[in-house]
Parts: C-alpha cells; sequence; structure tokens
C-alpha cells in the first residue's frame, strides 16, 4: 500500500449529490478515501436511489466501504419514511425495555445494511446532565451514567447483531456543555474522577460490550487537557480510550465543525487528531478540503517516521472494522422489501402503543 493509500484510508468524506462523482470514484479505486457519510441531501429519493448510490461505492472500493450514516432516531435521522420511524432515544429508554431497544436498533440496522450502509453513527452515549444542553437533549438515553449503559449498550448490540458497525458518541462525553459544538469550543470544567465516574461510563461500558467505533467530542475537558479539545488531545483520545480499555476505530467528529475549523485549519486538524489517537476522520462537505487533509497527512507522514507508524497503526485499525462488516447492498426490490417491511411495521406499531400510554 503506497503512502497516499495509507493516509487516505483515514479520510471518511462526504458528497455533494445523490451519485459518485467522477472524482470521488478515482480517490475510492485509488485508496484516497477510507469511505464516504450521508446526509439528508445524498438520500432524498428513496430506498432504489440510496441503494444504487451506495453499489456505485462498494464498485469503486476494493474492499468492503465504510458508508457512515447518523441514524440516531428523534431529530437526528438522516432518513425518514418510509424508513423506520424512531423516536428520541430518552423516549426509547422511558419505556425500561431493554429488549425492544435492541429489537429496535437491529431492525434500524436490517434496513440500512439492505441499502448498502455499514456504519451507524449511534448509539448517542453521552449523559445529558446539563439541563440547557443545546445539542444532546434528548438524543442521549438519560440524565443518569447508569441508565446510558443500560440502554445504550442493548442498542449497540441490536445495530452490530445485524452486520452493522456501531459507533458510539461522542466521547468522552458531550452531556455537560452548554455549547454547541457545531458552532463553538464547549468546554467541560468537571474533575477527573467526576469525567470517570459520569461521562465515561457509558463508554466503558460500551467498550466492554465490544463496540466496533467511537466517536470523539469536540469539546475540552480541563482535566484532561486545557488547551486542546479531545479530538486533538492525545490526553483525551490515546489516553482516555486506555482508561475505558477501548482498541476498536476511533473516529473524529466532522473537522469542518466550527469548534475546530474557526481555530485550526484542515491541514492542521487533520495532523492534530491523528496525532492524538484518531484512526478515521470526518470531512463531511468540501471536497476540496478532504483533499487538503490527505496532502497534509502524507506530508507529515514523508516528514515523521513516528507520524508514519501511527498512520499504519489507525489504517490496520480501519482494516479491522471493515472485516467486522456483514452486510452489503441488495437490488432494488430487496431494498424496497426491507425498508419499511414486514419486521419494521411490526415494530412501529409496537412503538405507537408504547408511546400512546
Amino acid at each position: 500500500m503506497n503512502l497516499a493509500s495509507t493516509c487516505g484510508k483515514l479520510i471518511m468524506g462526504g458528497l455533494p449529490g445523490t451519485s459518485v462523482s467522477p472524482e470521488l470514484a478515482r480517490a475510492l479505486r485509488d485508496g484516497r478515501r477510507g469511505g464516504v457519510i450521508l446526509f439528508k441531501p445524498n438520500v432524498e429519493g428513496g430506498p432504489a436511489q440510496v441503494a444504487s448510490l451506495t453499489r456505485e461505492v462498494w464498485s469503486q472500493s476494493a474492499d468492503s466501504p465504510l458508508i457512515g450514516i447518523d441514524q440516531e432516531g428523534g431529530r437526528v435521522a438522516r432518513l425518514r419514511a418510509p424508513w423506520l420511524t424512531v423516536p428520541p432515544m430518552a423516549t426509547v429508554a422511558s419505556w425500561g425495555d431493554v429488549d425492544l431497544a435492541r429489537r429496535i436498533a437491529a431492525a434500524v440496522a436490517r434496513e440500512l445494511g439492505a441499502v448498502g450502509i455499514t456504519v451507524n453513527f449511534a448509539p448517542v452515549l453521552d449523559t445529558n446532565t446539563c439541563p440547557t444542553n443545546p445539542v444532546i437533549g434528548d438524543r442521549a438515553f438519560g440524565t443518569q451514567a447508569e441508565v446510558v449503559e443500560r440502554f445504550g449498550v442493548p442498542w449497540l448490540l441490536g445495530l452490530q447483531d445485524a452486520g452493522l458497525l456501531a459507533c458510539g458518541k461522542h466521547f468522552p462525553g458531550h452531556g455537560d456543555t452548554t455549547t454547541d459544538s457545531h458552532v463553538d469550543l464547549p468546554v467541560v470544567d468537571q474533575p477527573l474522577d467526576r469525567l470517570e465516574r459520569v461521562e465515561m461510563a457509558p463508554f466503558r461500558a460500551a467498550a466492554a460490550a465490544g463496540v466496533a467505533a467511537l466517536m470523539t467530542a469536540h469539546v475540552v475537558y480541563t482535566a484532561l487537557d486545557r488547551d486542546r479539545p479531545a479530538t486533538l488531545s492525545p490526553a483525551a483520545c490515546t489516553g482516555a480510550r486506555d482508561r475505558i480499555g477501548f482498541d476498536g476505530l476511533l473516529v473524529s467528529d466532522d473537522l469542518e465543525m466550527q469548534a475546530i475549523a474557526a481555530r485550526w485549519s484542515i491541514e492542521e486538524a487533520a495532523v492534530q487528531a491523528v496525532v492524538a489517537g484518531c484512526d478515521l476522520l470526518l470531512v463531511c462537505w468540501s471536497e476540496e478540503k478532504q483533499e487538503r487533509a490527505l496532502r497534509a497527512l502524507v506530508h507529515e507522514a514523508e516528514r515523521s517516521t513516528a507520524f508514519l507508524a501511527r498512520c499504519r497503526q489507525a489504517c490496520a485499525r480501519t482494516a479491522i472494522a471493515r472485516r467486522r462488516i456483514a452486510s452489503s447492498p441488495l437490488g432494488d426490490d430487496g431494498a424496497r422489501s426491507v425498508v419499511g417491511g414486514v419486521e419494521s411495521r411490526a415494530l412501529e406499531a409496537e412503538i405507537a402503543r408504547r408511546t400512546a400510554l
């Protein structure tokens, strides 16, 4: 594997439309992308269109591609009807039924897998301890770490039961923030023992349960690093992942979010995130910034043997994750039969019954 491919496998990029551009196709063939992340503008055509798009990605990729999406439930669900409609995680937890939570997650995974998606950036494992949190709220299972563990682990297992890679977020915890990292850089000024007991506890449980991936938070944790957000901090990435016993794939949140982009160039952010311990970098909107990030990684790997070794370690982790993928896109008829199919409709009826109680 050449250096551009080694470093390229560490970048998951967004794409502008509902089909693969010639530039992205070449990048996938050359190994200059580790995969793609899908958003609402990419998936507006229904199950057949999404399956067609992912088949393009699969056909251009040398091995099982990482095709990700945020399909949490509630207000963060890129795919709407006819896909299974899932309420916010706080609502799911309020029912007190962990078996139902796992079954709903497995149904979500079956639908995603039918259209060729391989990674779900879920569940949210943040403990929502701040009542005025502007970004987490009911996306979290609850305000106590025990509740988040109790429902977060079955949710990730449900996703992985059905062959998807689950990615818990936002490590080591976005629940105690008063700022949205999409627009600014939050700071959590809690002592280390509190971080261990509350923020990190659900992630530790997820690691013990075999979660495939975790996503970092663009949040400064003063007990870990007073200057840098977790995504760019060795203490909050490598150090904290060691604290919870996690050796899976560590994914950065989008490096184009303002918590990062307003303070660091894409080149600086990409290099610092890999040094910190991120194995896969999300660059969700700009294809030009994806290429700039790649060039920066290659340049740093050419001049630093330590950084080259870190890139190879990260690339190896992406390869391990790919080998765990057990889904591939069905044909159009197959996708339509699974998405909104009999199992999903039965679960929607159960969800409606629980919600009405």
